[in-house]
């Protein structure tokens, strides 16, 4: 909205300042950190009321529960306020013409609103753990495969993927863009669903993957930029920094309440949304690939738990003593805030290596 006060600059030059990126993405993450602050205590003792609450203990693993014990009755579904928070920012200060915000926020809303379902089945219908995984995988698909048929068959995007570390190797997928794209968006939400298991771990993760995106996605959008340090241009990708700035600003609004120990939980609504929001922007600037490096600790928990699936399947043997891997350092006697901040560590290291990587091709 603040964004078409540029155009009347010839009135006040100050408003001018509004048509500068930097500045919105800016102003964009102060806002979402402010409305989590202000109003997340609301929305906390709202949902405390409602007995919207987490039930921690595990059926399939009660060696868990002493850790997670404590936690019992935490409120949950958290990620309202912080969908709330992304998706208003966006509203104040993106160009809501540019089809790649259009385009990402309504990922956020649509995988907002299929967490708020699986969270809401969860509490009413004792004894399941949510919608099930074919019906969650479904309305998954849809949405990524309709992300990738817009990049197909929009000119202004590619099908071609840019491989890290190298300058001259590009593999163009074609047709097959739309499945690898769905894989994508699915993969990333999925992967910070199951790295939301500990007091703050996935929403520390998603703030330096946004930061990271962030910073790619104004790159992407610059045509110096883009054409000194031979990645792909595209035409008004830049914007997307304004919306990673946002969900940086969540993120950290989000983590005053959710550091150790936790006051509440983004629960499916938050996890879902963040991931598949992310995954989307990847695609979307042509970063696909580096997004497995940048968001390593959500591939390396999403992997730890397909390994363990097809280890017990295939020799009837876990790898794991559970999975997902903080489960396992939990029960390998890690402390969970040396987990956590370690996790965060690493995280910062794979941002780091990330970036790099645009220098070196």
């Amino acid at each position: 909205m603040f964004y078409y006060l540029s155009e009347f600059k010839h009135l006040f030059f100050g408003l001018n300042i509004f048509r500068y990126i930097t500045f919105r993405s800016a102003m964009a993450g102060l806002t979402t950190f402010l409305f989590c602050v202000v109003f997340g205590p609301f929305i906390i003792e709202r949902l405390k009321k409602m007995k919207v609450r987490e039930i921690s203990k595990r059926a399939d693993c009660p060696d868990l529960d002493p850790f997670h014990g404590p936690k019992e009755g935490t409120p949950t579904m958290g990620g309202i306020f912080i969908v709330a928070g992304i998706l208003f920012s966006v509203f104040l200060w993106a160009d809501l013409g540019n089809r790649y915000i259009l385009l990402t926020a309504f990922t956020c809303a649509y995988l907002a609103v299929l967490g708020w379902f699986d969270d809401y089945v969860k509490l009413t219908q004792k004894g399941r753990r949510g919608l099930t995984k074919r019906t969650k995988l479904l309305w998954e698909i849809a949405l990524g495969c309709f992300i990738g048929s817009y990049v197909y068959f929009n000119p202004d995007t590619a099908t071609k993927l840019d491989i890290p570390f190298l300058k001259e190797f590009i593999i163009d997928l074609s047709i097959l863009y739309i499945p690898f794209a769905a894989l994508v968006v699915i993969g990333t939400s999925n992967a910070v669903n199951l790295t939301d298991g500990l007091d703050g771990l996935a929403i520390g993760c998603v703030l330096i993957v946004s930061l990271t995106l962030a910073v790619l996605s104004y790159i992407t959008g610059h045509l110096a930029f883009s054409q000194y340090l031979f990645i792909p241009y595209i035409s008004g990708a830049g914007e997307l920094a304004v919306f990673c700035s946002a969900v940086m600003g969540a993120s950290l609004g989000f983590l005053w309440f959710n550091c150790h120990p936790a006051t509440i939980f983004m629960g499916d609504v938050g996890s879902l949304s963040l991931g598949g929001t992310l995954g989307v922007i990847a695609v979307l600037i042509k970063k696909e690939l580096l997004l497995f490096i940048a968001g390593g600790i959500f591939v390396m928990e999403a992997v730890s738990v397909i390994m363990q699936i097809f280890s017990v399947r295939l020799r009837g043997k876990k790898i794991f003593k559970v999975s997902p891997l903080h489960h396992h350092l939990q029960l390998s006697g890690w402390h969970e805030s040396k987990i956590i901040i370690r996790f965060w560590i690493i995280a910062i290291i794979l941002a780091m290596i990330t970036l790099i990587t645009l220098k070196i091709r």
